[in-house]
């Protein structure tokens, strides 16, 4: 005798086919993996650059700058430490998320986690140039090769170099952001207002860095246009990402 299956349990079928529970168990852990990890790395960067590189460094002012630098050493080599664990976690986030938007476009989940790994890679080069801050104010060697003066302006300069590239790795994390927007706008799976709000935060590192970079001193206030995104897909990969199941 021969039996028929009903069209809907076809369907569902094809369904979970096309989808394994492997594969919906590899993205919810991606999910919790790349939430958690974007949580530490935002108390880190935002304790290291706002709680102590931007409180020490003055701005044109490099004897001060450099009077605050030495008296905190150790608070500003913490921050240095920081900084290079934000840069794992980014590469950690970069992969997480291309798991976790792959069953949407496996090319541009892998274009979106190249730009981030990127971004990193050219943070990590930003960082650099901090370690040699701390050497170029009290190394003996520096001490006697170049006045105090000179000492303490190449320390500045440096930490400005910093600055000047970081904002350069951050266009591509804006375009970065751009990409995971449209592919959490495009899944059915995030919700679409965290898409576009993830674009949103995007485009405001692409003009917030490109200005810093062609007007110095008169970029964009970028917090305003990336927090509110960034924030909240992290919490929902944290409270939700969990559960997520793709749209076949």
């Amino acid at each position: 005798m021969i039996t028929t299956q009903p069209a809907s349990s076809s369907r569902t079928a094809a369904a979970t086919a096309q989808t394994p529970p492997s594969a919906n168990q590899g993205m919810r852990r991606s999910a919790l993996v790349a939430g958690t990890a974007q949580l530490v790395l935002a108390v880190l960067s935002a304790a290291a650059n706002f709680g102590v590189i931007q409180r020490l460094v003055i701005p044109g002012d490099a004897t001060r700058t450099a009077r605050d630098i030495l008296a905190s050493a150790g608070l500003f080599r913490l921050a240095i430490a920081a900084l290079a664990v934000v840069v794992i976690l980014d590469i950690v986030v970069a992969r997480a998320l291309l798991t976790f938007f792959e069953p949407v476009h496996q090319g541009l989940a892998r274009l979106a986690a190249w730009l981030r790994i990127s971004y990193a890679v050219i943070f990590a080069v930003a960082i650099s140039q901090l370690t040699g801050v701390l050497s170029l104010l009290s190394n003996v060697r520096y001490l006697t090769t170049f006045s105090a003066g000179q000492r303490r302006t190449e320390a500045l300069t440096k930490i400005g170099d910093f600055q000047d590239i970081w904002h350069v790795s951050l266009i591509l994390f804006g375009l970065h952001l751009i990409l995971i927007g449209y592919l959490a706008v495009k899944s059915g799976y995030v919700p679409r207002v965290l898409g576009i709000l993830l674009v949103i935060a995007g485009g405001g590192y692409l003009v917030g860095s490109s200005s810093a970079l062609l007007v110095p001193g008169n970029s964009v206030n970028v917090a305003a246009f990336t927090f509110i995104g960034e924030a909240l897909f992290m919490l929902w990969l944290l409270a939700k990402g969990r559960n997520v199941t793709p749209k076949a």
